[in-house]
């Protein structure tokens, strides 16, 4: 790779130079010599001859550096599908890159799921055959380009002409399809990136598939490869008998995905790739510990020279409180008085009164045990008793939903749950709260409490991954920092925090503190992005 962006030939430089002081110098003694008189009358003195011209400087070649060439592999994008985090990033991430003056370009399954509207934008490609064990199957390529960045579908409708993008019977069986089909198609586009990005276990088998099939093949052989860890909890297990029967490995690349008594495709990425990442510096080192790794643990450690964690950003353009399509009124904090207007016609939309000094606590949040929805449940009886109101959306475990459902119904004025997701309401909690909880048993980066600060909402965290990196407590002594922290998975702890914010709001000297703190901070990607083009530049 080029280290400049322009290339001087200084040597012909150099040498016209000298060309001409040379020159100058042969003209002066000349000039000298005749003009000198002799013994004998002098004749008439002859003019000085005229130098001649010095050559001219040759042409100054310029040679433009070479974009960094990135692929993007993920199994969802936003806008285009989405589920959770990592569509967000894939769909912020590679547009930063672009604009730091990267060619990055991401490539995902043409799931069914897919919105026509996108649909009918696309442009086919090619296809070709993807062998994947003693199968043969067809691969169809389309193409999208949406904010300046370029997106490849992968087509197979047997495997992404279903309804839902996860939770298959044959899961591993499509996901290994689409990582090998990923690489294949490398050929249709005539695109041969540097860096293949691969994100999560649906793309961790790319840089194992690459280091077993392709690396004789020119185009592929100096491919650097980065596996990104968005949750350590899921990583595609599945049994022994997948090698032989869908991925056909060669027998000395099979242990690259064999781990306790089972294939783990997260564990072949993490051993073929050149470097891993995680989507927060706290919980690359939190996923060396037992507690959080998932039976991972010795792996990283092994492999921790590699290891390394970037935290998330955010589009500051979607989730932009000034321009926000879903409010009932824009704010910005020049204007943080129109967020009350929000507050009272969401709560009226709830049917719940509106009480300027009572403070409204939203969660948008998946409703399992990684979100700490045991800690919530546990003390929402003693929430209840202060002058607090609780808005909660989001679905998940059945026992939880039930839960909240029922201690929703002791409630109705003060605790509002609604069982679903909308983006519509989502983003209304987040523009119309005073705090935003998340007691998270771990959080690899979390999206929420960045987006809730945007919106001048305060976050209430555990200190663990993504929440420890982004949040800093708030030093009312000192009037910084910008959310409410505990550290223990502990009930007690997280009431805790909650009646310092509580206590705090009543202080408006200090909340309108607290609110510029977090309005003003930068939760960009551009940030984030730079980190990780000095990684891609390091590989």
């Amino acid at each position: 790779m080029t280290k400049s962006n322009i290339i001087v030939d200084n040597k012909s430089t150099e040498s016209a130079t000298k060309t001409k002081a040379k020159a100058t110098l042969v003209v002066e003694k000349e000039v000298v010599a005749k003009a000198t008189p002799k013994p004998k009358a002098a004749p008439k003195a002859k003019a000085a001859p005229k130098a001649k011209a010095a050559p001219k400087a040759k042409a100054v070649p310029v040679v433009e550096i070479a974009k960094k060439k990135i692929l993007f592999v993920t199994s969802e994008a936003a806008p285009f599908i989405r589920t959770g985090g990592l569509g967000d990033v894939a769909g912020a991430l590679p547009v930063t890159l672009n604009e730091l003056g990267t060619d990055t370009r991401v490539i995902l399954p043409l799931y069914y799921d897919i919105p026509e509207s996108f649909r009918k934008a696309m442009e086919y490609v090619g296809s070709v055959y993807v062998t994947l064990a003693w199968r043969t199957q067809y691969c169809g390529l389309y193409k999208s380009v949406y904010n300046g960045v370029t997106y490849y579908f992968i087509d197979n409708e047997q495997y992404f002409k279903r309804a839902g993008i996860y939770g298959h019977y044959d899961d591993a069986e499509r996901f290994s399809f689409f990582s090998k089909a990923v690489l294949e198609c490398l050929r249709l586009i005539d695109f041969y990136p540097d860096v293949i990005h691969s994100n999560d276990w649906h793309s961790a088998l790319v840089p194992v598939f690459l280091d077993s099939f392709y690396r004789d093949n020119e185009n592929y052989h100096y491919i650097k490869t980065v596996f990104t860890i968005h949750n350590i909890e899921f990583q595609g297990k599945y049994g022994d008998d997948l090698s032989e029967d869908v991925l056909g490995l060669p027998a000395d690349k099979v242990d690259l995905i064999r781990y306790a008594g089972c294939i783990n495709f997260m564990k072949g990425g993490i051993e073929s790739a050149n470097v891993v990442t995680t989507v927060s510096p706290s919980y690359a080192e939190e996923i060396m510990d037992r507690y959080y790794a998932y039976g991972l643990e010795m792996i990283l450690k092994d492999r921790g020279n590699k290891v390394c964690g970037i935290v998330n950003g955010i589009d500051t353009d979607v989730f932009n409180p000034a321009k926000d399509k879903f409010l009932v009124k824009n704010f910005d904090y020049a204007s943080i008085e129109d967020k009350a207007v929000n507050k009272e016609a969401l709560l009226t939309m709830l049917g719940m009164e509106y009480n300027h000094n009572t403070p409204l606590i939203g969660m948008v949040t998946r409703l399992t045990e990684q979100k700490g929805i045991d800690l919530l449940v546990a003390r929402l009886d003693d929430i209840m008793q202060s002058n607090v109101q609780v808005v909660v959306l989001g679905k998940g475990d059945w026992k939880y939903e039930n839960m909240l459902i029922e201690l929703a119904s002791r409630y109705p004025e003060k605790l509002k749950v609604i069982i679903n997701f909308s983006t519509d309401i989502a983003n209304k909690i987040y523009a119309s709260s005073d705090m935003f909880l998340m007691p998270s048993k771990f959080e690899p980066c979390g999206l929420s409490q960045m987006i809730s600060m945007r919106y001048g909402t305060i976050p209430i965290v555990r200190m663990t991954g993504g929440l420890k990196d982004t949040v800093q407590g708030f030093d009312p002594t000192q009037l910084t920092g910008d959310g409410f922290t505990f550290y223990s998975y502990n009930a007690d702890d997280m009431l805790d925090a909650i009646m310092r914010a509580i206590g705090t709001f009543n202080c408006k000297r200090e909340w309108n503190a607290i609110i510029a703190n977090a309005m003003s901070k930068d939760l960009s990607w551009k940030a984030s992005a730079v980190k990780y083009l000095e990684l891609y530049n390091k590989i």
